[in-house]
């Protein structure tokens, strides 16, 4: 498989998840509406949800760097680093983001901004440090290609549906619980089966949004990888950084559970979890994956 279409094939089956997603979040919000007879609620949670994430959107770069406790750098005190930004920013024809250097020694970095014009990549003193030079390179172009494919964008609108689902199943189990009644008392046993069937997606719905969102995710990675070796044209330089940032025992003290999933590999060392429920893929599977393509 060529770089070429791994990324094709990556971006087509983003869009098939997100599709499938839209599909099933629509379902959900009907099948609530119709138990609890009240359109409304859909309204409510569509709003409250869009508000919530527009804000964290449009802030989240001063949010997770303040998390993060990162400092800016420019060209006079980081000049080797700013170089080799700009350089591939200038190879994929990107606006030159700004830079932030976490002081922690654990090897790792992530980008963050509302679209590439407000592109910010930061990175810690550790990565900065262990990894040689077509290595670092290998992590600018990764990082870069997020920003190129707007996944902070991508990344929000899920978080709207996720929200949404979330917030409307946990009003229905209030509703349920408190003994709500249904303005409309029409639909006999079709009312009945929506009951039920609300009941069980209020358990279920929330954890099923969620994996999906974590399977976008996962490939969207999977992309910036096939991205960012296509930008250098040397994939093996991203393989080897992503062997050395995982074999580095050292948890980065500056994640947190908010902020982990921005990093181009998992920042808690020593945590091992299902796939279906980690943010990225395995650090095996996308150094194989790299490995096996061609130019």
């Amino acid at each position: 498989m060529t770089l070429y279409t791994q990324a094709d094939n990556n971006k087509r089956l983003t869009w098939i998840y997100i599709s499938g997603f839209l599909v099933f979040v629509i379902g959900v919000g009907y099948v609530f509406a119709g138990a609890m007879g009240n359109s409304w609620i859909l309204y409510g949670a569509v709003i409250f949800s869009v508000l919530m994430s527009f804000g964290s959107y449009w802030w989240s770069d001063k949010i997770v760097l303040g998390m993060s406790g990162a400092k800016e750098v420019n060209h006079d005190n980081a000049r080797e680093l700013y170089h080799l930004v700009e350089n591939l920013c200038i190879t994929a024809g990107l606006p030159l983001p700004k830079i932030y250097i976490i002081e922690d020694s654990a090897p790792n970095a992530f980008a963050t901004g509302r679209d590439p014009e407000h592109g910010v990549i930061c990175f810690t003193t550790g990565i900065i440090q262990k990894l040689e030079k077509a290595e670092l390179e290998g992590v600018i172009a990764h990082e870069l290609s997020h920003i190129g494919n707007r996944d902070i964008l991508l990344s929000t609108v899920i978080v709207v549906l996720v929200g949404f689902v979330t917030l409307l199943a946990d009003w229905f189990r209030h509703w349920a619980f408190w003994g709500g009644k249904s303005d409309d008392n029409g639909g006999g046993q079709f009312r009945i089966f929506l009951m039920i069937l609300a009941i069980i997606l209020s358990i279920l719905a929330p954890i099923a949004v969620m994996l999906m969102q974590l399977a976008i995710s996962r490939k969207r990675e999977f992309l910036a990888d096939a991205s960012g070796a296509l930008l250098t044209r040397y994939p093996e330089g991203l393989a080897r950084a992503l062997e050395k940032i995982s074999a580095d025992s050292e948890p980065l003290e500056a994640a947190n559970r908010a902020t982990a999933h921005l990093y181009i590999a998992n920042p808690f060392k020593g945590k091992k979890m299902s796939k279906l429920f980690q943010t990225h893929p395995p650090i095996e599977e996308r150094v194989k994956i790299l490995r096996g393509m061609d130019l």
